[in-house]
Formats: structure tokens, C-alpha cells, sequence
């Protein structure tokens, strides 16, 4: 295995589960380096077992797992995969969720419910996991869950460099999908040089999952390009609710972006059939053919991540990777 090796006295060690090895190749890649071999199978019952190919004693592993349907199951081989290093007496382990698991349960929206994503922290952590990474978590205290450092990574310079090679700035608007994402967009309005906001009011019902209604924009969009940006897309109910009301709001044009690509069914359908011009996300999560469509753009957060733990590797900064803004 081609391993980096810094001063001689610390060892990287890249280990990806089954989830999305391209994603993790990708990352080996950047990093100039290979990525340990694993074996990984399920037994009869469900059961995960996972053993690596070669000793980690002493070495700094980076655990690599994406997190699609069905998300327990990948989630437990990252736990399992973390205690396998933990007990084969690796230096440190860092758990690299770019998708994080449970992120939407980060608070009690009602009684007698549980904080699914405080729950996750507390597993990563007692499997020996001693650093979190993740790109676009739902919401920022989601950080402060871990017992440890957190590495929270942005994809919005990627996204937005990219919506800016494709539409001038000076057509945009930035829409955020809710009152919620509100300060995401003035991130993506200051990104695109000061473009103006809006924001599409919606109600939702605690009792049913995946279902919002869009009602009406606030902001001016008529005659503009407008970008609808949000973190994930799921079934993408809300996100198409809102580029119907955007339309009927006199929007010239709508570009969608957000960095987690979770298309759980009917969401290819939704989007490619919303009207809008361009669908443009991430590869935090695998993406299968039959889920894509012609108006979809994947951008690759590969380097992001690599950049990111070569910054941890050597001590560095990974704040540096945002000019300051992370």
C-alpha cells in the first residue's frame, strides 16, 4: 500500500467502506496515495464484518463512508470499521461522513423525540472515533454534539464558482427554499458578488416526513435567473413546490443547487420533470444511472476532502480552505 508518510513519524492511512468507493478513490487519488485494503461482506442475517488487509498500529486513519439508502447499514460498517482500527492499535482515527448520518434530527422538534444526530456523535465516539469530518452539515450545532474536533467543510465556493461560469452575475438571484437556509444564501449572495435574496415561504407538517408546501416568494425574482439552493435534496417535493412558485413569480430561469444528492424515489422524476434549467450537486453520495437524468451536473467534492485531510494530517489549518469563513 502506498501510504504518506510526514517527517517519519506519522503514517495516512485512507479506509473506505462499501458505500461509495468511487468517492474514496477519487480522494486516494488526490491525496497521491491508496487506499488500505478491506474485507468487508454481510452475513446471512445482516450482520457486517470487516477486517483490513494490513496492519494500521501507530498510523492515522482516515475512515471514509457515504452515507445512502440503506443508511443503517453503512453507518454501522463505518462503526464497525472504526473499532476494528481502534482495537488493532491505530494513533488516531477520523471519521469522514461527508453526508452526515441523522442530520436532520438535531433537535426536538416535539416531545418524547429523540436527537438521532447527537446519537451518532456518541456512537462515532465510543467506537473510537477521535475527529469528525463533513461537508454541508443541516445545521451548524450539529459540531458541537462531538466530544472532539469537527471538521465542517462548505461546498458552496464549488457550487457557486461553478454557477458562475455559467450565468453572469449580474442575472442572479439567490433563493433560499425556506426562512431556515436564509443565512446559507447570503454566504451564496456573497460568493456571487453580491447578488440579491429572496426566500419561498413554506408550511410543514411535523406528523408526515418529506412533505412541505410552498406557498409564495418573498423577493423580487421576476425576470431574473434564480438560484435555489438548499444542502439536500430527498424526495424533492419541496425543492420542485418551490421552482413552481418561482415561475408563477415571473423567474426567467432556475438553476438548483445543493450539495447532498440523497434522490430518494420519485426525486430524479421530480427534478428532471420541475422546470428547471439545471440541477447542479455534489458526489457526497453516490448518484446510480438510473437516477440521473440530462439536466443533472455532479461536481466531484473529491479534492475538498483530500485538501482537508492533508490539512489535519500535518496540523495544519483546514480554515484556511474557506478564507476564514469556515
Amino acid at each position: 500500500m502506498n501510504e504518506i508518510t510526514l517527517h517519519g513519524e506519522k503514517t495516512l492511512v485512507l479506509a473506505s467502506g462499501r458505500a461509495h468507493p468511487e468517492l474514496a478513490q477519487e480522494v486516494a487519488d488526490e491525496l497521491g496515495t491508496e487506499l488500505l485494503p478491506m474485507s468487508a461482506y454481510d452475513f446471512a442475517n445482516g450482520e457486517i464484518y470487516v477486517r483490513s488487509g494490513e496492519s494500521v498500529r501507530g498510523k492515522d486513519i482516515f475512515v471514509i463512508q457515504a452515507h445512502p439508502a440503506p443508511l443503517n447499514n453503512w453507518l454501522m460498517e463505518q462503526l464497525l470499521m472504526i473499532d476494528s482500527f481502534k482495537r488493532a492499535s491505530a494513533k488516531r482515527i477520523t471519521a469522514v461522513a461527508p453526508f452526515y448520518p441523522y442530520a436532520r434530527q438535531d433537535k426536538k422538534g416535539r416531545g418524547r423525540e429523540p436527537i438521532s444526530a447527537r446519537l451518532v456523535a456518541d456512537l462515532l465516539r465510543t467506537a473510537g472515533a477521535d475527529r469528525i469530518m463533513s461537508v454541508d452539515l443541516h445545521t451548524a450545532q450539529i459540531q458541537g454534539f462531538f466530544d472532539g474536533p469537527v471538521d465542517h467543510l462548505f461546498a458552496v465556493p464549488l457550487l457557486a464558482d461553478y454557477i458562475r461560469s455559467r450565468v453572469s452575475t449580474d442575472e442572479i438571484t439567490v433563493v433560499s427554499p425556506d426562512t431556515g437556509r436564509v443565512r446559507v444564501a447570503e454566504q451564496w449572495a456573497e460568493r456571487l458578488g453580491g447578488a440579491p435574496l429572496a426566500f419561498v415561504h413554506k408550511s410543514r407538517d411535523l406528523t408526515v416526513p418529506n412533505q412541505a408546501v410552498s406557498k409564495q416568494v418573498v423577493g423580487q425574482v421576476e425576470g431574473r435567473t434564480c438560484v435555489l439552493i438548499d444542502d439536500m435534496i430527498d424526495t424533492g417535493g419541496t425543492i420542485a413546490g418551490a421552482v413552481r412558485v418561482l415561475k408563477e413569480a415571473g423567474a426567467k430561469d432556475v438553476i438548483i443547487a445543493a450539495t447532498h444528492a440523497v434522490f430518494s424515489d420519485p426525486a430524479a422524476q421530480r427534478l428532471a420533470e420541475c422546470g428547471a434549467r439545471e440541477i447542479v450537486v455534489t458526489n457526497t453520495l453516490p448518484i446510480p444511472a438510473g437516477k440521473r437524468f440530462d439536466s443533472l451536473t455532479v461536481l466531484s467534492i473529491a479534492p475538498l476532502i483530500a485538501r482537508a485531510i492533508r490539512e489535519v494530517f500535518e496540523d495544519g489549518s483546514v480554515t484556511s480552505l474557506f478564507d476564514g469563513n469556515a
